[in-house]
């Protein structure tokens, strides 16, 4: 019964996953809990789950990579991508992913993609090239380059996590560089492949922002005041002249020196009233016209002259930690919250203009907005938007790059030693914390918590896998079915299992379930057959996600901010997933013979 409850749940939880019925963490814990209420795990067997030290190494690897970035170093490789790359599209590409690549074997890939994304659009509108013929190879750089070392990819170390606590001698503790054998492989690979293949099957995109640079006439934000006489007095915005005129839109409206929070729609206009609209000069001189409205303040109302700023036109994209996930622009109220004009969004491949408040927002919508700088800025400093435009103003602690650089040096250093890295990581984390390379706020604010907590959950399904005995069953039905076939069939087998499903759900939760039932297939096929090459599938299958923006976080951010359609990582990854599956077939077994 134990069993047939663990099956259910577990087909229950991947379903949740694909439907996106709920945020994968709280499915992932509610999975947790529910093996505890069943009695399938105890108490302390669940508990156990928490010390797996996995969670907390990815954990301070966020930190980590959050103290990079906010020191500059990250930056500065940006910097230096931006003057090598030149403006041909080969290079850049070639240059591209030869820095992403290394960079994202040791720091966590995703700030890696955020930070370049603005880089690279910025390369393409200065070059005229299209932004969709790098941003794809960009977060297959940051993919490939993750499984270059144990830390690279949160997979490698739940799995690793999981070999380690297994119990098998033949399991101990994976080294920092043991996958990188087959990690640079799989980076010349995906090199080559898109160097001369890869590039050619690339669409050519259009993004948010190209979209309106063919309207003709430079608009403006403005402030227009409700003069006395004026016709629109004592009515709403549906009853006047002004909701005729195409090229005048109102943002926000003050009364007495405090904005409404109403509904543009809902606000009854009132003489004094100071209105910032957005306009074209035909629209401001229609409205100063028709409806009585003073341009730029009125001096009789004692109103200062205020000043009239050009818009900017800047892209966006909502993060995974958004609190706009899950709610329609109509319902944020977005335009009187952030005095800000969406224009356009970006959902699964289509770019939407019109009728798009209703629409729930999304991680991965990207969304194009129209604002007066000011309020672009502080909109930016906000963890709901990752600017696409430029990168976010701060400030930056260069002088801390070397303690920054240091931490990871020394973690990456007595790693390879062998020393444990769950000491090594909380050490590093805590060296850029007293060297003040980040904040306590700032990195508590940079571990993604979501992830954290969907780890554990997934641990917790791993354990249960193994307590019921139901891995070692699922191992035994496979072996009986291709198991004559050797270790070598197996290893490929597994690896194409976790790179199919990898594709669907999270790619964490991929390594967690599957990690048992390797180690099992290894040992229901003999007591001659290595686990470790099976182990060491589930982590580089696990991180193969090439043919959907849904299988992996990076994928997801470059999705939206190119333009894409969902079938340009299938036309493009597809070919890159097979020709890695072949490799990694070939080549495990030939490298880890135990």
């Amino acid at each position: 019964m134990d069993q047939l409850f663990v099956c259910i749940l577990v087909v229950v939880v991947f379903a949740a996953f694909v439907r996106e019925w709920f945020p994968p963490d709280m499915v992932a814990m509610g999975a947790f809990v529910l093996l505890m209420v069943s009695g399938v795990l105890t108490v302390d067997e669940a508990l156990s789950v928490f010390s797996n030290p996995a969670p907390i190494i990815v954990a301070c690897m966020f930190i980590l990579s959050a103290a990079l970035e906010r020191t500059g170093a990250i930056d500065a490789l940006g910097g230096y991508f931006e003057r090598a790359a030149g403006n041909r599209e080969g290079r850049i590409l070639m240059v591209l992913m030869l820095l992403v690549a290394p960079l994202s074997a040791f720091v966590n890939n995703t700030p890696v993609v955020v930070v370049f994304l603005p880089i690279v659009l910025a390369l393409s509108r200065k070059h005229d090239l299209v932004a969709s013929r790098f941003l794809i190879p960009l977060s297959y750089a940051a993919i490939v380059g993750g499984t270059c070392t144990i830390i690279g990819t949160s997979t490698n170390l739940i799995a690793a996590g999981i070999a380690e606590k297994s119990g098998d001698p033949r399991l101990g503790q994976f080294g920092m560089f043991e996958v990188s054998r087959l990690g640079i492989v799989f980076v010349a690979v995906t090199f080559l492949y898109m160097y001369f293949v890869g590039r050619r099957l690339l669409p050519d995109r259009v993004t948010l922002s190209t979209l309106f640079e063919a309207e003709e006439g430079k608009e403006f934000l403005t402030v227009a005041v409700v003069g006395k006489g004026s016709p629109i007095v004592g009515r709403k915005i549906g009853e006047t002249r002004l909701a005729k005129i195409r090229e005048f839109r109102i943002i926000e409206v003050t009364r007495g020196g405090d904005r409404l929070e109403l509904p543009l729609d809902k606000i009854v206009f009132e003489a004094g009233d100071q209105l910032l609209v957005k306009s074209r000069v035909g629209g401001v001189i229609h409205a100063g016209e028709t409806a009585g409205l003073e341009i730029g303040g009125g001096a009789e109302l004692g109103l200062e002259r205020l000043r009239t700023d050009s818009a900017v036109l800047m892209e966006g994209i909502i993060g995974p930690a958004s609190s706009l996930v899950g709610r329609s622009l109509k319902e944020l109220n977005f335009r009187q919250r952030f005095g800000v004009l969406i224009l356009a969004v970006h959902r699964r491949g289509v770019n939407l203009r019109e009728r798009f408040e209703d629409v729930k927002l999304a991680f991965g919508d990207t969304l194009l907005v129209e604002g007066p700088v000011e309020r672009m800025n502080r909109l930016f400093q906000e963890r709901d938007f990752i600017n696409l435009s430029r990168p976010e103003a701060r400030e930056v602690r260069y002088s801390k790059v070397p303690f920054a650089v240091g931490a990871l040096a020394l973690f990456m250093v007595l790693g390879a030693f062998g020393q444990p890295l769950i000491v090594l990581a909380l050490a590093a984390a805590l060296l850029t914390l007293f060297t003040r390379c980040i904040e306590p706020a700032e990195a508590y604010g940079a571990v993604e918590w979501k992830v954290i907590f969907m780890i554990f959950g997934m641990l917790g399904m791993g354990l249960a896998l193994q307590k019921t005995e139901l891995a070692a069953d699922v191992a035994g039905w496979a072996t009986e079915l291709a198991g004559g076939y050797g270790s070598f069939v197996m290893i490929s087998v597994i690896y194409l299992l976790a790179a199919i499903l990898t594709e669907l759900v999270s790619n964490n939760a991929v390594a967690a379930l599957l990690t048992p039932i390797a180690i099992s297939v290894a040992v229901a096929l003999g007591p001659d057959v290595d686990p470790r090459p099976f182990v060491i599938a589930v982590m580089f299958g696990a991180s193969a996600s090439f043919s959907t923006p849904i299988g992996y976080q990076t994928n997801t951010y470059v999705y939206g901010a190119g333009g894409y359609k969902f079938t340009d990582f299938a036309r493009v990854g597809i070919p890159l997933a097979i020709l890695l599956w072949l490799v990694a077939s070939f080549l495990i077994p030939l490298m880890w013979r135990g």
